[in-house]
């Protein structure tokens, strides 16, 4: 198992919240998380992935939208 961690600033959520919500919706993960920091508003968004390769495309789909950033460790 996987845990994928999805950040992005408050503007990049505004611009690219719809984008991203349609490229989660796309892989088999469930949310542990998701958060919106009172101080600067940005998003921090957890999700559990079963499959490597999955967590990989995630990734790589999800930071092409401007300003997301992804990382990934093992549960």
């Amino acid at each position: 198992m996987w845990r994928v961690i999805i950040e992005c600033s408050a503007e990049s959520w505004r611009a690219h919240a719809v984008a991203f919500k349609a490229i989660a919706e796309k892989y088999p993960a469930t949310v542990l998380s998701s958060k919106k920091m009172k101080d600067d508003e940005r998003r921090i968004m957890e999700y559990q992935l079963e499959s490597v390769s999955d967590v990989e495309d995630f990734i790589a789909e999800s930071t092409t939208l401007e300003g997301f950033t992804g990382t990934f460790e093992a549960l």
